[in-house]
């Protein structure tokens, strides 16, 4: 008894460390696949995972049960977190990514607009934590695929301020010299 009531309290304070993350299931899909013996089923989970504050993971997880799938999943998401540039709740710039078949346009968006967006981008953008943003997914429409589009293009985004600092670092360091005529042999 007492073996079992520390475990739940270890169970209980890891749950308190991840409180601020929230997570959701984009996608469920059951898998079958032709054995000897019949049928095997099993279930692959997409799951994203934030904090609303800026940071954002993706994981995919397959198990033979949902739950299992889903907490693989969430693992997943959690060693995939990257920081998202925002600026007053919407992205820095418009980009668009293609993953696979699908592709994805981000445009940021004036203060009220929301979060204009389909199912598996829009998981995304508000556990990214942006508020307004215009969004659209062309080509498939795979679920899977467009939260990894979006995943991308949120990698590929650029605070406008720290890219300026990196620049001109940049040109500091590269210091140009003139280019010598070549010699003709």
């Amino acid at each position: 008894m007492t073996t079992r009531t520390s475990f739940q309290s270890n169970r209980n304070r890891d749950n308190d460390e991840d409180s601020a993350f929230q997570e959701r299931v984009v996608r469920i899909s059951r898998v079958a696949k032709v054995v000897k013996g019949g049928r095997h089923l099993s279930f692959s989970a997409v799951v994203v995972v934030g904090d609303s504050n800026g940071k954002v993971g993706i994981g995919y997880g397959k198990a033979d049960a949902v739950p299992d799938a889903v907490r693989k999943g969430a693992y997943e998401a959690h060693k995939s977190l990257i920081d998202v540039p925002l600026i007053n709740g919407t992205i820095p710039h418009e980009i668009v990514v293609k993953f696979g078949a699908a592709e994805v346009m981000l445009k940021p968006a004036l203060p009220g607009t929301g979060v204009i967006a389909g199912g598996s981008v829009r998981a995304v953008m508000e556990l990214a934590g942006v508020k307004d943003i215009l969004t659209k997914a062309r080509g498939s429409t795979n679920a899977i695929n467009t939260v990894k589009a979006t995943y991308k293009a949120i990698k590929l985004l650029r605070d406008p301020e720290t890219e300026k600092a990196r620049r001109k670092q940049v040109a500091e360091i590269t210091v140009m010299k003139p280019r010598r005529p070549q010699r003709k042999l």
